[in-house]
């Protein structure tokens, strides 16, 4: 249960028709047990002859008989005996109410049933037909009313894993994985909701049906009844080994579960690789291995399961047989006492002792059903917790409580000291940057090259906060980016990275994402100006073409400027371009370095780069040489050929390759 206390704020406003629900998981119980009282009737017709007004009659006369005894004995007692008379005079208030109980069934219902044995039995058996069919009835509006609260929680439960997934910062995601996060949207929210679904059906209504059972039975005998329960503590302790067998067995086994999810995710994405370099055996182990993996621990949850049911069953078998024995000795005696202990306040009957099975045999359904669902639960408790491991997942990169105003960005950007370090990166080990400082003029157009591993695009997603620096700050206009609103930071900052991300929309609805409250016109224009609408038009859908799922039905230079356009769109005073001419042809990359000749002007740009093309160096103002998480050198493309060796051997290194290539 403390795993699904946590879903209380997302079921408390659907608390109406769980309430409603409850009351008729209520109403279940009570058919139950009034279903299973039939065995008194029937074993009084069938197997003693008597018709149910003779045993009521009789019982009446018997009670008639023992108040006159009672009586009769308070008359007798000392006046002194003041506990003994007491305790006979609730005796004689006890049997008056019954015979009360019993006159009132002779004259309001017994006229009305039939005397004779066989239309008797065909009546009780018509009443328990009915009462199962209203028993059905309710039971399913339980059902679906569960159904409808539990889908509505879920609803809200994913929706809220969403939100929370996209209040996280960059480095957060990356290091859970994508595969982790989507088994807990799909698979650890598929189980939860089978759990809560049960919380609200069998394990709202079995209990009703165990207690209501217990109940009559101890109306039936209670000392009998309560030898029955001497199992309970025992159901204690095994179902406590049980739950915590089966919840670490239920998180290892999602847990592989994930690593299977990660393992589909990296072969489909890396398709094109693995039929190229014919590596479809290589991942085809790696699955299996992982598909094994979960076969082992799932077996381990399937043999924990099956004890327990069989287990149940025979814990709850003998609390049947403690009290069912000393019954029948009763019974089978005509006694009250056994050792002269007082079992029963009158001679019971074989009806009685029918009629007390039925009742414990009837708790033995419940409890067996509760057990088969127990792995289950204990499954959903475990994805539960799963799934609040992401909710509990606190953001390293927070707005402030009282964030700062800032206009337009029209001054400098600033690098003060700036260190980095991943997780996971040992605190001995090297930092991603360190120690960093460099200003930045508003309208500069500055490349950052170096080689992989060198911090560049590091230093660049610092600016819109997709983490935040270990040290050190960053300050755009003299003011602390951690000052300001993260959404009033990343108004100013466009993007376009090295792998066009794309939405499986249309060609308009990727632009507009850029700026969504965009007019139509201003949409166009951005196309135009990213040259996206010269090749719009070969399609018969145009602007409204569907590009597939990450554009792929676009080419990587159209890919490329659909990205240009919602960056154009979104009119940033700061731009980011992150290797963003890397992965297309030389015609593309011209045509894009055509675009952004006009649309750098008046911004400031931050342009990391392989490559320092013709078309690279006439966009730059100035060069920042990075190494090993730190700036080297800056400068013009001329200062650099001459103060900085690694940045001229790298550059004449390239034109050898350029040339090569040609």
């Amino acid at each position: 249960m403390g795993s699904f206390s946590r879903l209380t704020p997302f079921i408390w406003p659907h608390r109406r028709p769980f309430i409603l629900s409850a009351i008729f998981g209520l109403g279940v119980a009570l058919l139950w047990g009034t279903n299973l009282s039939v065995a008194f009737p029937v074993v009084k017709v069938l197997l003693q002859g008597q018709s149910l007004q003779q045993y009521v009659g009789s019982e009446a006369q018997w009670t008639r008989d023992e108040i006159a005894k009672k009586t009769v004995t308070l008359q007798r007692l000392p006046a002194g005996k003041l506990k003994d008379r007491a305790h006979l005079q609730g005796k004689i208030v006890d049997q008056t109410r019954k015979l009360r109980s019993l006159q009132w069934i002779e004259g309001k219902i017994l006229p009305h049933l039939p005397s004779d044995a066989f239309d008797t039995m065909a009546l009780v058996l018509g009443m328990l037909l009915l009462g199962t069919l209203f028993k059905g009835a309710a039971i399913f509006i339980q059902d679906v009313l569960v159904g409808s609260v539990v889908e509505r929680s879920v609803r809200g439960v994913r929706e809220a894993c969403f939100e929370h997934c996209l209040a996280l910062d960059y480095q957060t995601l990356a290091r859970d994985g994508s595969a982790p996060l989507m088994a807990r949207f799909t698979n650890d929210i598929t189980v939860m909701s089978a759990g809560l679904r049960l919380m609200g059906g069998k394990v709202v209504r079995e209990p009703l049906k165990a207690a209501t059972c217990i109940a009559m039975a101890f109306l039936v005998n209670w000392q009998l009844t309560l030898l029955s329960l001497l199992f309970v503590p025992i159901f204690g302790v095994v179902f406590y080994r049980y739950g915590k067998a089966l919840k670490t067995a239920s998180h290892r086994m999602m847990e592989s579960m994930s690593r299977i999810y990660e393992a589909l995710e990296e072969t489909f994405h890396a398709m094109k690789v693995i039929i190229t370099f014919n590596g479809a055996e290589r991942q085809r182990r790696k699955f299996r291995h992982e598909n094994r993996e979960y076969y082992d621990k799932a077996m381990r949850m399937v043999k924990i399961d099956a004890l327990t049911n069989p287990t149940t069953e025979l814990l709850g078998l003998a609390a049947v047989c403690i009290a069912l024995l000393p019954g029948a000795y009763l019974v089978l005696r005509g006694t009250r006492d056994i050792w002269s202990i007082r079992l029963s306040a009158e001679v019971m009957d074989v009806a009685q002792l029918s009629l007390l099975y039925a009742f414990l045999a009837g708790t033995i359904d419940p409890i067996r059903k509760l057990s088969s669902v127990y792995a289950r639960l204990k499954r959903s408790a475990a994805a539960t917790d799963r799934i609040f491991e992401l909710l509990d997942q606190q953001p390293q990169v927070t707005s402030p409580e009282l964030p700062r105003q800032i206009e337009r960005h029209q001054r400098s950007i600033e690098f003060r000291d700036v260190s980095f370090r991943y997780d996971g990166q040992a605190d001995d080990g090297l930092e991603a940057l360190s120690k960093v400082n460099l200003l930045v003029e508003a309208g500069e157009v500055l490349a950052l090259v170096g080689g992989n591993g060198s911090g560049k695009s590091t230093l660049v997603h610092l600016l819109p906060r997709l983490f935040d620096p270990t040290s050190g700050s960053i300050r755009i206009d003299g003011v602390d980016i951690r000052d300001l609103d993260p959404f009033a930071l990343r108004q100013q900052i466009g993007l376009v990275t090295q792998e066009p991300l794309l939405f499986h929309d249309s060609i308009y609805e990727n632009i507009l994402f850029g700026r969504s409250e965009a007019t139509h016109d201003e949409v166009l224009e951005a196309a135009r100006r990213a040259q996206v609408t010269e090749f719009v038009e070969q399609f018969p859908e145009g602007f409204e073409t569907n590009i597939g799922e990450k554009g792929g039905r676009l080419s990587g230079g159209q890919r490329q400027r659909v990205t240009l356009a919602r960056a154009i769109l979104k009119d940033p005073s700061i731009l980011v371009l992150d290797e963003a001419t890397s992965a297309i042809d030389a015609t593309s990359e011209e045509k894009i370095h055509e675009v952004l000749r006009e649309f750098v002007k008046g911004r400031t740009v931050m342009m990391i780069t392989h490559s320092l093309s013709p078309g690279v160096l006439d966009l730059v103002t100035r060069i920042v040489v990075m190494d090993s998480g730190r700036i080297v050198a800056t400068g013009t493309h001329d200062q650099l050929l001459q103060t900085c060796p690694p940045y001229r051997q790298s550059y004449y290194a390239r034109i050898h390759v350029d040339l090569d290539a040609a």
